[in-house]
This record gives C-alpha cells, structure tokens and sequence, in this order.
C-alpha cells in the first residue's frame, strides 16, 4: 500500500510540476521579443539623411560625420575620472550630469554620454575608449548647411525630447529629429529607417558576437532627398533687402502655388544650429526678444491688412452688385459716417473717385462707401456680414492654408456673429464696423494670406495651396497642391481689379516704383501699429505693406511684403517688391540706386524706441 502511495505522489508532483511549467511558458507565455531581451544587444546603424535641393537643382542641406560617445550604466566599471574627463575635454560636474542623466534614463540601454565629436577628437579617443568599460563611439550624421540663408524655410534637427520619443515609437533617447521648416516638415520622408545589429551576450554580460548569425539584423534604408520650391538667389536677395529691419516677404508661383521666396527678417545662419555649440546658439537666438529671429514673420506675424484689403472689399462689392467699376463719389478726404457725425480721414487728394482711381490713390471714402453698400444691401447686418465674410475667406483669409509649413496662424475674418457676440445689446450695423472696409478694425492676416490672395486675384479668380516642396524622390506629388482652389468672386470682376492695381503703379501711390519693362500690378498699404509699454497701450510707427503681381498679361510672381515700423506701403515694402520682381524676371536688377538705399537702410532706431525711454513722434503718412 506504502509503495502504491508513494509512486501516485510521485506521479501527482510529476503532473503537477508539468501542468505548471505548461501553463507558464506556454500558456501565459509573451512571444518572444528580441527588443527587449536582457541576452541581446542592439546596436543602431543610423541613415543618411535625405539631402534638400532648391528649385533649380542647387544643393542647400548635405550631411556631415558626427561621433558620438555613448553609455550603459550597468556595464560601466570603476574608472579614473579625471583622466576620463581630460580626454573627453569635459569637467567632473559634465561628467555625473552626464551620466546621471543616462542612468535615470535606463541603465541597461544605451544613451548619449558626449555628442558631437570632432573628426580629430575621434581618431584620437577611438582606440583608448575602449579601456573604459560601458563606453564606446557610435557614428551618426549632423546637417551640413551649404548655404548661409533660409534658416526658416530649411530649418534644424536637434534631440528628440520625451514628448516626441513617447509620440513615436521610432525615436529614442539622443536621436535626431526635425525641429523647424522644411526638416519637420518632411522628417519622416528625410530620416529614412535605422538598422538594427544584434549582440549575444553571455551570463557576464559580454558580447560573444551576432545573435543567430545575424539573421535578424537590418541595414539602414537612407532618407529621400527632396527639391524645395525655393528659389535660392531670390531668397538671398530678399534677406539682403531686409536686413536691419524686421518683416517678413512670401512671394508665391500663381500658377503652380509654389513659394518662390519665404523671407523672415532678420534670419541667422542655419550652421548656428549645428554641432556642439548649437544650444548655446539657440539660447542666443531664443533670448532675442526684439527681433525674435527664431519666429517666422512671413507665417506668423498677425496684422491688419491695411489697404490691400481694399481689393477684397471692392471684389466682394462688385460680385454683391453693391458697386460697378464706374460708380463714382466726391471724396472731401474725410468720410462722414454714423449717427454721432464720425469721420474716416483719406489722404488720396479728393475729388472724384470710380474703381479705378479708388484703387490707384488709395481712397479711403469710395471702399468705406462700397463696404457700407455691400453690407446694407440685406435688412439684417449680421446675415450681410456672414455672406461677406464667406466672400472673404474663400480668398485663404481667415483660416489655415492648409500648406506643408511647419508653423501658420489663421488670422481673423470675422462674421455675423462675431459682432453679434461683441455687441450683445446694441443694433451694430455697417457704420459700426466701418473700419473693416480698409483692412483695419478686426480683420488680421499674415504675409502668406496676403501673397495667396493677390496670386488668387493674378489668376482671376482661383489658387493652389501654397506649398514649399516641389519633388520628392520616387513619389508623386500630393494632390491638395495641384488641384486649384475657386474664389466666391466670378471671374469677370477682376479685369477692373487688376487694371486698378496695374494704375498704382502708372499713375497712382506707387508712380516712382516702376520697373524698366516689366509691367506690375500693385497695391500699397499702411497699417497701425500697437504695443504695450509698462502696461500701457501705445501707437509706434506704421507697419508698411505692399502687395504685386508681375507681369500683367502673364503672372510669373505675385508677392507680399511687410517692413514692421517701415512707414507707408510704397516707402519700404513698395520698394524692395519693385526690387524683388525684377531680380525674378530679369535674373539682375537695373534699379541700382533704390537698391542701394534700402540695403543701407537701417530701422534699428524705430525697433528700440519702445525701449529707450525717450518721447518720439508718429508718422502718420
């Protein structure tokens, strides 16, 4: 009886022991995960970085050899410090910050200890780094800038922070990612794909060699290089023009919504960010606060559109039936409105005024008139404010563009209830708003807004999204940028339009900008400027604005410029359009002496007069 118990005992533990080891590597058993396995280690091969290309094939971005040291907490032994520092050229505080920043990252994988090895600090360190266990060099590429312009457009890559590493899977600790421009635009099409190599490692933790013969190790698949729709010399030659001054140019292709020119003043040389003073650098450019170089003006920078706006209101006026080109009015260079006799100044001369003149001389009365026709036209105000406002926004305005910029602001248009909201107990009608009608009050836009509405009204009628990317290495071209996009306005409105504009420059605000052959369409534009000084609300000089499309018959570029605290339209912004259409369609300037005085003018002074203390004046031309 004893012998038959104690073999069912046996054969009950036997069950026992393999219905448990059944049930924990089998049943409850997670697959097998190489990535996380404690035995093996992965070493990452990085790829090139796709290379960026201008429009016409010049090279801008390339890559350059960076060595970085890296680290494994658990497998660092004892070390001499202090002989450990000489040789990286680092102190002891580096050191554990350094460390300590591995460690708390995780301390069995790999992370940066020291980045951005020179080529002789790595021949130098690559056969002495091996003493130090824990320790060795991986090889990756940094950004090798070939030019010195357009730091806002090509952009930066720097280290994935956490945020982005938990967003993607694909990036780790000390990676390299798009930060800005067109590098975060497209960072998925420019990183390509790391490879991986697998090491075995033995119970004491050493590498015995590849895990499975290297069946599973993967090579790097490079990056795709892209061609941008820069123009190079004419992006040089626009930061040129603005330097010493703050703004921002967009100049757009109207046939192909392709940006020709995206300038943010003033700029800074992308190698700024590159290499082992780049966050030194970046502190320099991110503590900037008066020029903000890190910000681009061209995408961002939210204003009142001043007078080109005056084209939208008289193309929404027109297709309302509000106006027809040959309405006339007597300006008296004051426009009385509302029930308590309020003026509108206007400083186009006075006299009669129809479409064409309105436009050519800025008249502030004849768009206050077609604004308030239009708006009039319905028994209620808030529903004629809706159908204006949806005349507007089908111009881009009022909303984002919907481009492959990295950064954009939507501006504001406003509607019905807008105003509804802002004047809940008051009947608020066209007299109340009335400043709308010359791109003041509440309407806001940036630069792109402006240059995508003027290439709209160049093409009499439709645009394509603008879009900074012209090719990318093996794929087609996406869509929403080839496909045009229709305005609310017919196109049998703009001829009086665009004869209006092509007389600012004939006859009208811009007579002194001509350019020798070329016949442009333009508008000029001044716009309020506000701050807050210690609290208080206080009137700088006025932002100048200009807009154009060249030529006439046959657009090849339409462009918008903002000169901050640069006067009236025709003064600055007037003149570097002039400069910046010429240089496009001739390939050279001939306008030496304008170009002289606006490279050498300098509005530093009117940037740090907020700041001086002292009393200064308004211009309020």
């Amino acid at each position: 009886m004893r012998k038959i118990l104690l073999f069912g005992l046996v054969i009950l533990t036997g069950i026992c022991f393999t219905g448990r080891l059944y049930y924990l590597q089998i049943y409850t058993a997670n697959e097998f995960d190489i990535d996380n396995d404690n035995a093996i280690r992965k070493v990452f091969h990085y790829p090139k970085r796709g290379y960026i290309y201008d429009r016409n094939d010049s090279l801008l971005v390339a890559n350059q050899p960076s060595y970085d040291v890296m680290v494994i907490p658990r497998e660092v032994e004892p070390l001499d410090t202090i002989l450990f520092c000489n040789l990286l050229k680092i102190d002891k505080n580096a050191f554990l910050k350094s460390y300590k920043r591995a460690k708390n990252y995780s301390p069995r994988l790999p992370s940066p200890f020291l980045r951005h090895l020179s080529k002789e600090d790595y021949a130098f360190l690559s056969e002495k780094l091996r003493k130090f266990k824990g320790f060795y060099i991986q090889k990756r590429s940094l950004r090798d800038y070939q030019t010195s312009i357009g730091a806002n457009v090509l952009g930066y890559i720097a280290e994935a922070n956490n945020k982005e590493i938990a967003k993607d899977s694909y990036y780790r600790l000390g990676d390299m990612i798009g930060k800005q421009g067109v590098e975060v635009s497209y960072e998925k099409k420019l990183r390509g794909v790391k490879g991986v190599k697998y090491i075995q490692k033995d119970i004491y933790n050493r590498d015995i060699g590849a895990y499975k013969q290297g069946a599973f190790d993967t090579l790097p698949v490079p990056g795709k290089d892209i061609k941008i729709t820069i123009d190079s010399e004419l992006q040089a030659y626009g930061e040129l023009l603005m330097q010493n001054k703050i703004g921002g140019i967009v100049a757009i292709e109207p046939s192909t919504g392709e940006i020709l020119s995206l300038v943010s003043a003033p700029s800074y040389n992308p190698n700024l960010l590159v290499g082992r003073q780049r966050s030194k650098n970046y502190t320099k450019l991110y503590s900037d606060t008066i020029h903000r170089p890190l910000i681009d003006k061209g995408l961002t920078r939210m204003h009142v559109p001043g007078s080109p706006f005056k084209l939208l209101v008289a193309l929404t006026a027109l297709q309302e039936n509000a106006i027809t080109p040959k309405t006339n009015i007597i300006c008296s260079e004051r426009y009385v409105y509302g029930k308590n006799k309020r003026v509108m100044k206007c400083h186009c001369g006075g006299g009669f005024r129809n479409l064409d003149s309105g436009i050519s001389y800025s008249c502030n009365s004849y768009f206050a008139m077609a604004f308030r026709t239009t708006i009039e036209k319905y028994s209620n105000a808030s529903e004629s404010m809706d159908i204006w406002s949806s005349h507007i926004k089908s111009f881009g305005l009022g909303n984002f563009l919907g481009n492959d910029l990295s950064v954009g602001k939507k501006g504001n248009i406003p509607d019905g209830s807008y105003y509804d909201k802002w004047y809940p107990e008051f009947q608020w009608g066209a007299t109340t708003i009335i400043s709308n009608a010359i791109g003041q009050g509440e309407i806001l836009v940036t630069p792109i807004q402006l240059a995508n509405m003027t290439a709209a009204i160049a093409n009499k009628g439709y645009y394509y999204t603008p879009h900074i990317i012209k090719s990318i290495e093996g794929e087609d071209m996406d869509p929403n940028f080839t496909t045009p996009k229709q305005t609310s306005i017919e196109p049998k409105y703009y001829d009086a339009i665009i004869e209006g504009m092509h007389n600012v420059y004939n006859k009208g605000t811009a007579d002194f900008l001509k350019v020798p052959g070329i016949e442009i369409c333009g508008k000029t534009g001044t716009a309020e400027n506000f701050t807050k000084i210690d609290g208080v609300r206080q009137q700088l000089t006025d932002h100048s604005i200009f807009v154009a499309f060249a030529p006439k018959d046959d657009p090849k570029i339409a462009i918008a410029i903002l000169v901050e605290n640069g006067y009236y339209g025709s003064r600055w912004a007037g003149r570097i359009a002039s400069l910046m259409v010429e240089k496009y369609i001739k390939g050279e300037v001939t306008l030496k002496r304008m170009e002289r005085l606006v490279i050498e003018k300098s509005l530093e002074d009117e940037y740090l007069k907020p700041y001086s203390g002292k009393p200064f004046k308004i211009n309020d031309q």
